[in-house]
């Protein structure tokens, strides 16, 4: 992984987005600290899906919380 000042990326952002499809991860410091991580989407979406995957999972798995309502007890009396 390679530093990139945030005045370089602004400089030169074509070429290090060529780096970056070339499958170069970057991160972006601004004042010595980084700020950002540029870098390619295949190596991230995988993680995203699997990530998903597993929250779905999770989701479906638990049970409905609180008590049912009927839908007129979502609106006030006194607007109708």
């Amino acid at each position: 992984m390679r530093n990139v000042s945030a005045a370089e990326a602004n400089r030169h952002f074509s070429k290090l987005l060529r780096d970056v499809q070339s499958g170069e991860t970057l991160t972006v410091t601004s004042h010595g600290r980084p700020v950002a991580v540029i870098q390619p989407m295949d190596s991230k979406s995988a993680g995203r899906e699997a990530a998903k995957k597993r929250l779905l999972q999770h989701l479906t798995q638990q049970k409905p919380m609180g008590r049912g309502f009927r839908r007129d007890e979502l609106y006030d009396e006194d607007e109708a």
